[in-house]
């Protein structure tokens, strides 16, 4: 007797829906209290205020904290 076999007429796919991620953001704190900075250095990268400009500190459009004069950070409530 002939046995039959039978294989899938269709091969199952790769999933697709999987397989993607986005590039960190390198966001957070880049000085930390006390350390001295020149004008020009980002103090922090945020989404957001999560941190408020202080005396000296300038902001960017995308809420980035950046020293306007030379001297040290200092973080405060």
């Amino acid at each position: 007797s002939l046995s039959q076999k039978r294989w899938a007429t269709k091969r199952s796919g790769g999933s697709t829906k999987n397989g993607r991620d986005s590039h960190s953001k390198r966001l957070g704190l880049k000085k930390y209290g006390g350390q001295s900075v020149i004008p020009g250095n980002i103090l922090v990268r945020q989404r957001g205020t999560e941190f408020h400009a202080g005396p000296n500190v300038g902001m960017g459009r995308d809420h980035t904290l950046y020293a306007l004069t030379p001297g040290h950070v200092h973080f405060y409530k």
